[in-house]
């Protein structure tokens, strides 16, 4: 009779052990007025219903069969899907505060530990926000300060431009280097030079997280986390760079706590410290180290990633649409000149705001956004939710949605034009999410789009390389990035 090797009976004892957990789970009783969905298999749940690569589709397939509100089981998991604008703003909106947490996702939670604004929850979320949004207004987002900090940073990203001399280049790089300082100006007070190799670690940072968060292993590891613990893949690679980020932003950090001026904040991080100093005899508040790196990496991260891939987008469709290109520089050359951009332009510029706009729209750059969980049972279009139930709001339904957008599928900028060229709000217009956890960073967002944008095309006209085609598909990821191109920046001065 055959000995078994020790580390097998092991894996398979403890496999077992996971298996009769899972299953005895999946048949825990639901309410039963409990959101409808297709049936869960044994284990795996509803993830053979889901296109791993690019699981947003999948989720607005399911929204036909079963409605704008319905329910999949991703591994043990149980989660409620939003579709369409009508439902997603009755939760996120006229329900905020029901709709105001996160629930756990291992690879993001691991890392943040709870602090931070992205993955915190409670009073400490809460504490973090209100600090964010307070300090962004203190040191001048929305004001000219800020504003010509954005326009020295796009003044250096022209010159980049430039030195290709209107030959065919990727842009990537480039794009995420510049909003990745323009970031860094608001936390830190200070820029990297173009060929720092801390830049160039920070740059590869947020791409290698943005790409291996859209990876399929990345959802296993959040069904099963128990289980992929134990398991090499992609989902450990996400837990040492996560790592990495928050290691390299404390070692920029020790500078400016020796160089801190209690009577002159000037920075983001300025602010921090002198709260942290504030409250240091208590140990149980809010502006400690962990609280700040976290923060920080969220701020960094998506400071960096959305606005650099909006603006890709944005040149790609330029290309694509060259009379749309003229029509935005010819209203440039009208309102602008050769001067520099302006905040205060914006509102003489219909057409432009428009573009960006539906470029926004049609981009759809973070297409399923951060999942939300119920602080309190509630019931929504009549479906009961109990506390803690996984939310995930379809950003991709709502930028979509037929019933608010003439033509979801296409770049049309008339979405956000009057017959008589006027620009027009559509309430539908949401990439920034909506309600308690709605973008921290949208007002800085939408400046650094505008100012960004129009001084490209004032300074440019971008085309295709010869012989290229156009590709307006995603690529797969966390955010939806173009497929990878090159552009000719041919200077028009």
């Amino acid at each position: 009779m055959c000995s078994l090797d020790p580390l097998t009976v092991l894996l398979f004892l403890i496999t077992s052990i996971f298996l009769a957990i899972v299953t005895h789970k999946q048949k825990e009783r639901v309410h039963p007025n409990y959101p409808p969905g297709p049936k869960p298999w044994p284990i795996i749940g509803n993830i053979p219903n889901l296109n791993l690569q690019k699981p947003y589709l999948s989720l607005q397939e399911l929204a036909k069969k079963y409605g704008p509100v319905y329910s999949i089981t991703l591994g043990v998991q149980k989660m409620v899907v939003l579709c369409g604008y009508d439902v997603v703003k009755e939760a996120l909106v006229n329900q905020a505060e029901y709709f105001s947490d996160r629930p756990n996702m291992p690879a993001l939670s691991d890392y943040s530990r709870g602090y931070g604004i992205g993955f915190s929850n409670g009073h400490n979320w809460k504490a973090m926000k209100r600090f964010t949004l307070s300090t962004f207004r203190e040191i001048g987002v929305g004001k000219r300060i800020i504003e010509d900090k954005i326009n020295e940073e796009t003044n250096c990203l022209v010159q980049t431009f430039k030195s290709y001399k209107g030959e065919p280049f990727d842009n990537t790089m480039i794009m995420n280097a510049a909003f990745c300082n323009i970031i860094v100006s608001i936390l830190f007070g200070h820029r990297f030079d173009s060929n720092d190799p801390k830049l160039e670690r920070l740059l590869i940072i947020v791409m290698d997280i943005t790409r291996l968060l859209g990876t399929p292993i990345y959802l296993m590891y959040n069904a099963y986390p128990s289980l992929f613990r134990w398991l090499p893949g992609s989902h450990k690679a996400i837990l040492k760079i996560t790592d990495e980020l928050p290691t390299i932003l404390r070692d920029m950090l020790t500078k400016l706590r020796s160089q801190l001026d209690v009577n002159d904040p000037r920075t983001f991080i300025d602010y921090f410290l002198i709260k942290q100093k504030e409250e240091k005899p208590d140990p149980e508040l809010y502006f400690h180290d962990d609280n700040l790196t976290s923060l920080l990496s969220d701020l960094f991260f998506a400071g960096i990633e959305t606005s650099a891939t909006t603006l890709t987008w944005a040149l790609l469709l330029m290309m694509k649409y060259p009379e749309i290109q003229k029509n935005v520089q010819k209203e440039i050359e009208k309102v602008i000149g050769s001067t520099e951009p302006q905040m205060a332009h914006r509102k003489h510029m219909p057409y432009t705001d428009a573009i960006i706009h539906e470029v926004q729209r049609f981009a759809n750059v973070v297409p399923t956004n951060l999942p939300r969980m119920t602080t309190h049972d509630i019931t929504l279009k009549g479906f009961f939710l109990p506390k803690g139930t996984p939310i995930m709001p379809s950003i991709t339904s709502v930028l979509r949605d037929d019933k608010y957008f003439k033509k979801p599928d296409e770049f049309y900028p008339q979405h956000f034009l009057d017959s008589d060229g006027n620009f027009v709000k559509n309430e539908a217009f949401l990439p920034f999410s909506a309600g308690k956890r709605s973008c921290a960073g949208e007002i800085l967002a939408k400046v650094q789009l505008f100012l960004v944008f129009t001084k490209l095309l004032q300074n440019f006209t971008f085309t295709s390389p010869p012989g290229a085609k156009l590709d307006l598909s995603a690529a797969n990821g966390f955010t939806l990035h173009p497929q990878k191109h090159e552009i000719c920046a041919i200077s028009r001065n």
